[in-house]
């Protein structure tokens, strides 16, 4: 499928009240992604340990809103610092729970931990296929959940998980704007 059209299906899960999400998205190939993303989303990692490692702290999940599309489970998420409202990332994610136990599935709907600490904690066995690289133009709503600016450049990826495998989550995981100076060291 079509990476840009796979976002839109995403985001159409959770159309936003005021205004678009962003106001572009273009595809980029991988090897053009600059620094920080690179390294921030080209890999098959979970972001929620990406995100701690470069962060250099825990992240809190804060859903922001949720439903069942069909037998799927559907959710908007910030992740934040920990123990702050300062956000790291946005996404949205599309999960199948057929191929995971309840137990996993339980502690995803409680929405409190962020889903791929889940699926670690759970040795669910899994593997991230990297779908797309994707470069942004902040709407209303990606300003407003990633305290930028409208217009300002961020950049996010599209992935699908496959637990036990099978194809059981589509992923849109969108970086709050990262700077050359907080990427020294790193």
């Amino acid at each position: 499928m079509n990476p840009i059209k796979e976002l839109e299906e995403l985001c159409a899960l959770f159309p936003e009240d005021d205004g678009p999400l962003y106001l572009s998205a273009e595809h980029i190939p991988r090897e053009a992604t600059p620094e920080p993303y690179h390294r921030m989303l080209v890999h098959e990692h979970h972001m929620t340990v990406t995100m701690e490692r470069y962060h250099d702290c825990s992240v809190d999940v804060k859903v922001v809103d949720s439903k069942y599309e069909e037998d799927l489970y559907c959710r908007k998420i910030l992740l934040n610092r920990h123990g702050t409202e300062t956000t790291v990332q946005f996404g949205i994610v599309r999960f199948n729970f057929s191929f995971v136990t309840d137990s996993v599935r339980e502690l995803i709907e409680s929405e409190s931990i962020p889903l791929g600490r889940v699926l670690i904690q759970h040795n669910v066995l899994r593997h991230i296929d990297l779908g797309a690289i994707v470069k942004f133009r902040a709407g209303n709503g990606l300003a407003r959940y990633l305290q930028m600016k409208k217009e300002a450049e961020t950049f996010g990826r599209m992935a699908t998980i496959f637990c036990n495998g099978f194809p059981a989550v589509d992923l849109l995981e969108i970086s709050a704007p990262l700077s050359e100076i907080q990427y020294q060291g790193r």
